[in-house]
């Protein structure tokens, strides 16, 4: 019996007396799905480097709204059926390692249920055991304190409940219980997590997705407040152009401190009648507001932020200016090297225009726009190489991140496809330096593995938290660098850190120093570290390149 449409009853009472059908779990995972995305910035906040990569919430969110977008308008009643097109959303839409993850389990839980035209309490445990058992298999290293431990120990408590309590509702909520408890328990098994001093992210992601189930069948509140704050540190402006609509002409954002106590609600209704993409953050009393607003509307922010307090600092920006800007670098054509029938095809994941265009020159077929905080899907990848004229293609993910979302993806296909777990961009790019596009398939791809040993990494970003890994201590805002995605240095300044980062390395193995600078760093900055490098190792070669990438002021190649 579905309770789709019957809100005002008692939904705890009718899914204990009645049976679980598929309407009924549409709208049990999609409670989960909305609970999530309500708190996913507190999962992407949860992010052990300081490194602009917190996207495990968006990830699991994104995961999930590809499952759900599988059943959403499915008149299916039957429960086995409908966990089978979820879990097929969730094989398709997975990003990232946490996404894969949980697309694995939602495979075990369907796995389960296959035959099970309603959910009932013996079911619901089997199917979390089932789930546990494939998330475990589908990860080559199982690590504990992480999103598969807090799978395990839902399962377990289920199990061991299930001797006392066969109601599906009373052991979905031992299952929350279970999940909040195991979450917390992670720092414990995973010392990485207990030196940055957060718990595991993936597991938090999976602890809300069940507690929205939950929530759901009390009747609770599942959409994100109205007067949501994000602490300061954690309010992300570098991707709102991604969200651009129109009517939205600039970018305001305003620090200021407010006079007497901000009433919150207020002061979000008075921005919505403004503009758009709102975003609040606070941190020891004193707010930043963004705003998308029309160009008529452009000046009307900070008067509204000056009515309730001192104005500190204003930001303008002209987003139609920048937008241009940005689809006059696209039109910029990458040519890829065409592809004849048979050929080994090469995929590669880039994270800039710029890295992208260097992939095109060495022969890639195909190229997936992604990197730190933007993974691409399983079905982006796929997308890359199903249609290419060839059976045999080897994936280059660049990213630690994105490995199981092309494994995934090369599971899924009748293709001969070979991952070459390339973590960064470097490795990728010594990988293509391999490529016999005519060669044997077996041969190349070892070839190409073989390459990502051959080449050292280094990676130059902003800290986005304080913390202490490794022995290295980063106050939030510093330059921070990474060597073969190790924290190795903090330094207050851009020059210092490149430098820094480069004296970690033998240089007397390796002859070129290749700079691909990102998007956020000036080119008078780039020739004046240059400079200093070269200076510093005068017998190498160093090479500027343009990577355009987000987020990194530069990645360091070391040949």
């Amino acid at each position: 019996m579905s309770i789709e449409n019957q809100p005002s009853l008692d939904r705890k009472l009718i899914l204990q007396r009645s049976a679980v059908d598929g309407q009924d779990i549409k709208e049990l995972v999609a409670a989960g799905m909305t609970w999530l995305n309500t708190n996913k910035q507190t999962v992407n906040a949860l992010n052990v480097f300081p490194v602009p990569d917190g996207d495990t919430g968006t990830n699991m969110m994104l995961t999930m709204q590809s499952a759900f977008d599988e059943i959403k308008d499915s008149p299916e009643v039957h429960a086995g059926k409908m966990f089978g097109a979820v879990a097929q959303g969730a094989l398709m839409g997975a990003r990232g390692n946490s996404g894969v993850i949980l697309s694995q389990v939602w495979r075990g839980i369907a796995s389960a249920m296959k035959a099970e035209s309603a959910l009932n309490g013996k079911n619901l445990v089997a199917s979390l055991s089932s789930a546990r058992d494939t998330a475990y298999k589908g990860v080559v290293r199982p690590v504990e304190g992480t999103i598969l431990t807090v799978v395990k120990d839902v399962a377990a408590a289920t199990e061991k409940a299930l001797d006392r309590t066969d109601d599906p509702v009373e052991l979905l909520e031992i299952a929350v219980e279970a999940a909040a408890a195991s979450v917390e328990r992670t720092p414990d098994l995973l010392p990485v997590l207990k030196e940055a001093g957060v718990v595991d992210s993936g597991g938090k992601g999976f602890f809300f997705l069940l507690e929205g189930m939950v929530r759901w069948i009390n009747n609770q509140p599942l959409d994100i407040p109205l007067a949501e704050v994000q602490p300061l540190d954690a309010l992300r402006l570098d991707n709102t152009l991604a969200e651009i609509e129109e009517g939205q002409d600039y970018e305001v954002v305003v620090d200021f401190r407010p006079k007497n106590v901000l009433d919150l609600e207020s002061f979000y209704a008075g921005l919505e009648e403004i503009g758009t993409s709102i975003q609040v953050g606070e941190g020891e009393g004193m707010y930043r507001m963004h705003i998308h607003v029309p160009t008529e509307n452009r000046y009307t922010p900070i008067d509204y932020c000056m009515q309730l307090g001192t104005v500190t600092n204003v930001a303008i920006e002209n987003l139609i200016a920048q937008m241009e800007a940005i689809e006059n670098r696209a039109g910029a054509r990458i040519e890829l090297t065409p592809l004849q029938p048979g050929q080994i095809a090469t995929v590669a994941v880039a994270p800039g225009p710029g890295i992208a265009r260097v992939f095109a020159s060495l022969g890639v077929a195909a190229l997936v726009e992604g990197g730190q905080t933007m993974n691409p899907s399983t079905q982006d990848i796929m997308a890359a190489f199903e249609n290419l004229p060839t059976n045999q293609v080897i994936i280059l993910p660049n990213n630690k991140n994105i490995i199981l979302a092309a494994e995934t993806a090369a599971e899924l296909t009748v293709k001969e496809v070979h991952v070459v777990k390339s973590k960064t961009v470097p490795q990728g790019l010594a990988a293509m330096m391999r490529l016999a596009p005519d060669g044997d398939f077996k041969k190349v791809a070892e070839e190409m593995e073989q390459a990502l040993d051959e080449v050292q990494t280094g990676e130059i970003t902003t800290a986005t938290r304080t913390v202490e890994i490794d022995g290295v201590k980063v106050k939030e805002g510093q330059i921070i660098g990474l060597l073969n995605g190790k924290l190795i240095v903090a330094a207050p300044a851009l020059e210092q850190a490149c430098l820094s980062l480069l004296k970690k390395i033998d240089m007397d193995n390796y002859e070129l120093i290749t700079m691909f600078y990102g998007n956020n760093v000036k080119s008078d900055q780039v020739e004046k570290i240059a400079s200093a490098i070269q200076d510093q190792y005068p017998h190498h070669e160093v090479e500027i390149q343009a990577g355009e990438q987000p987020h990194y002021q530069f990645i360091f190649s070391i040949e």
